[in-house]
């Protein structure tokens, strides 16, 4: 497929951090929620490789967080997952599917309980504040919803504990996973959540003050220097590989969280309200047709923009490749697939049509590593 350049414009927005990613060198963008992902700074293998062993800061603005305010704060949030929030705590966040009243995906934010009456949901891409709005016009529910001026700088990698101990001092080490807490340089306080886009453990610094935040970037790079820093985004192949799904590219409005293996945040017994609740049971109840799988492709390259089908050496139908790459540590193309139910089985074998040829893999478990 032929590359376009981007021409940014009010519809497409830059972040606050901007500047300093093309200072940094970006390579290219993707667009999540009308504003720019930086998506390459070198390649994506030497990235994956200094993921692993270092420290990256990424511009994660596009995480953008719909705030909800009111006495029916916690129903509305309620309402639109299928975890039980009932008896979430403050400064706890919590992975959870949306869903639709057909038990639909809708997202698969991260929802922060800030007080009783406020919730923050931080969402990479889809128009879930309308999804909010909409309910709560629906129910006549006493709330205020917006989208904050919160932009995201994600703190990825092994080394991440070291610079942001560095920076922020040695209480950030007690922080656990999915919990946030506040912390201060240069006398402004920063929500900051053990969380992110990777399974090498790191932190997301929630900016609320854009020009601070600026001085806290060219701070972490000042300082990160003997931890190896660099500039980075969210890297596909680790991403594949660990089985963080991607909302819009792995799943979406097609598919529901059975589906995409969310089983542990269907929480159908318990004494909560929400869209498609009876849909869910149904689901349950009558079983899965298809499940979001690994899978592993005998060739070195692939160029993945749209799903591809997938069939068996009878050329039945087996499901659809959703993400892709090239992994070096399998020395093979990985990926995420939808697979048929039936065919839900390691090592079963199918086929697929890349640039012309007829290529074999094999399916497999999520996470591949």
């Amino acid at each position: 497929m032929k590359k376009f350049s981007i021409t940014k414009s009010k519809r497409l927005r830059s972040t606050p951090f901007s500047s300093r990613i093309e200072a940094q060198g970006v390579k290219s963008y993707s667009v999540y929620n009308h504003m720019l992902l930086p998506t390459v700074f070198d390649s994506f293998i030497n990235e994956y490789h200094h993921l692993k062993t270092h420290v990256q800061v990424w511009d994660v603005s596009v995480q953008r967080e719909i705030e909800i305010i009111g006495k029916d704060s916690y129903t509305l949030v309620q309402l639109m997952t299928c975890r039980d929030l009932s008896k979430a705590k403050i400064k706890k966040c919590y992975y959870s599917p949306l869903i639709d009243k057909y038990g639909k995906m809708i997202n698969d934010p991260l929802i922060y309980k800030i007080d009783n009456d406020t919730w923050r949901i931080c969402i990479a891409d889809s128009d879930v504040m309308l999804f909010a709005k909409g309910i709560a016009e629906a129910k006549n529910l006493n709330v205020d919803i917006k989208e904050t001026n919160i932009s995201t700088l994600a703190v990825q990698g092994p080394k991440s504990i070291q610079l942001m101990e560095k920076i922020f001092g040695s209480k950030i080490k007690e922080l656990k996973f999915f919990n946030y807490d506040y912390f201060e340089f240069d006398n402004h306080r920063y929500l900051i959540s053990k969380s992110g886009y990777s399974k090498q453990g790191g932190f997301e610094i929630h900016v609320e003050n854009i020009k601070a935040g600026l001085k806290l970037y060219d701070h972490m790079f000042k300082v990160g220097k003997e931890f190896n820093i660099k500039a980075g985004c969210p890297n596909i192949i680790e991403r594949i590989e660990g089985g963080l799904l991607s909302y819009g590219n792995d799943m979406d409005i097609r598919d529901n969280p059975f589906e995409c293996g969310f089983d542990k945040y269907i929480n159908l017994d318990a004494d909560i309200d929400f869209l498609g609740k009876d849909s869910l049971n149904k689901i349950k109840s009558n079983g899965i047709v298809k499940k979001l799988m690994g899978v592993k492709i005998n060739t070195q390259q692939i160029d993945l923009y749209n799903e591809e089908k997938l069939y068996d050496k009878n050329n039945n139908f087996v499901g659809f490749l959703r993400s892709a790459v090239y992994s070096p540590n399998f020395k093979k193309v990985v990926g995420i697939a939808m697979i048929e139910k039936k065919y839900c089985k390691i090592s079963q074998e199918f086929k697929i049509n890349i640039d012309g040829k007829q290529i074999f893999g094999e399916i497999c478990n999520l996470p591949l590593v």
